[in-house]
């Protein structure tokens, strides 16, 4: 039996962009190979869940774990990966923070399979079917997985010993983070203590931005297609969101470099509990609005007006760490889950 480390990787809520970023790191595909057994990888090989099962425990060295918790396949495969694993990395935004998928934690299950597949323009189904968690056939019976109400990052299902962020994470991060781990397995050397977010820096994206910014107040939000930026100059001072005074550093400023705002997909800072809110205050930092002496009803309705310019604030804010924000989910209907079934 081969004594190299073992490799795992696995898919659960995601787009399957953290899948194909770790080709991104190059021909370091090949020193990853040389170093790793890879033991677990569905998306580049035919391995099956009852392979994992059949390994001892804490089998495997290190596993990066992508994608949110959006049903019961992916819980059950993050408490096995967690069990058989030494270290558990929660890689990329969706397993980190729940992402795209905990968007859907602003409607309810009920809401978003209506959008799906009732009231859905490209959809025909004119019996109204839905997805059953168990069906009844000629056959027998045919089972998928329960479809939950609220999405989960992996660390509120399972214990996770590091953080992996991005959207995907770019590839010196990814690099990184397996030179640190193959030094602490392979050489003794000193791990990252449990709990923190590798592969990144505990500063702003706009200390790693080069455009230029200034003390300038805005009274106006746009949207990227309305407006040309000015070359060299703070996107969020041309009116343009970017999430950057509230985001993480370490993925080199890529976004604001082409003129596109930052996103948020690498969270927030170390010690801010909610991304969304830290950037509000940011936001609300810049807004020109109202003088000494001005009438408090006339300031109120000028600020109304200048916040109803940014598009979808809940999706801008929380787009990459609703799960892990205060606000959580919303209430919906009761949260429109039903007696007994996972909330």
């Amino acid at each position: 039996m081969s004594e190299k480390p073992k490799l795992a990787m696995y898919w659960a809520s995601s787009c399957g962009g953290c899948e194909i970023s770790v080709l991104g790191i190059g021909d370091k595909i090949l020193t990853v190979d040389e170093i790793f057994d890879i033991v677990f990888f569905p998306c580049i090989a035919d391995f099956k869940y009852e392979d994992v099962r059949n390994y001892p425990d804490g089998y495997i060295d290190v596993c990066l774990f992508n994608g949110a918790i959006r049903s019961s396949e992916n819980e059950e495969m993050a408490h096995l990966m967690r069990q058989k694993s030494k270290v558990l990395v929660a890689y990329g935004s969706c397993a980190y923070e729940g992402c795209i998928p905990a968007l859907s934690n602003l409607t309810s299950k009920e809401a978003t399979f209506d959008a799906i597949y009732l009231n859905n323009p490209t959809t025909e189904n004119p019996d109204g079917i839905v997805p059953q968690t168990v069906t009844k056939v000629p056959e027998g019976e045919l089972e998928i997985p329960l479809f939950y109400n609220t999405v989960k990052s992996l660390d509120q299902v399972v214990s996770v010993d590091y953080y992996l962020p991005g959207c995907p994470p770019e590839p010196p991060q990814i690099w990184a983070v397996l030179q640190v781990v193959v030094a602490g397995l392979l050489e003794g050397a000193e791990l990252p203590p449990p709990g923190s977010v590798v592969g990144a820096k505990n500063v702003a994206v706009c200390e790693e931005c080069n455009l230029t910014k200034s003390e300038k107040q805005i009274t106006e939000f746009y949207r990227p297609y309305e407006i040309v930026p000015e070359a060299g100059v703070c996107l969020l001072e041309q009116g343009l969101m970017c999430v950057g005074p509230a985001t993480r550093a370490g993925c080199g400023a890529l976004c604001p470099q082409v003129g596109m705002g930052c996103r948020g997909c690498y969270g927030p800072l170390e010690g801010v509990e909610d991304q969304g809110a830290r950037m509000l205050t940011a936001i609300g930092s810049i807004i020109d609005v109202g003088k000494s002496g001005d009438d408090e009803a006339e300031v109120e309705e000028q600020l109304d007006a200048i916040v109803d310019t940014i598009a979808d604030p809940a999706g801008t804010f929380y787009r990459f760490s609703m799960a892990h924000s205060i606000l959580h989910r919303a209430r919906v209907n009761g949260n429109g889950h039903k007696k007994g079934e996972a909330p």
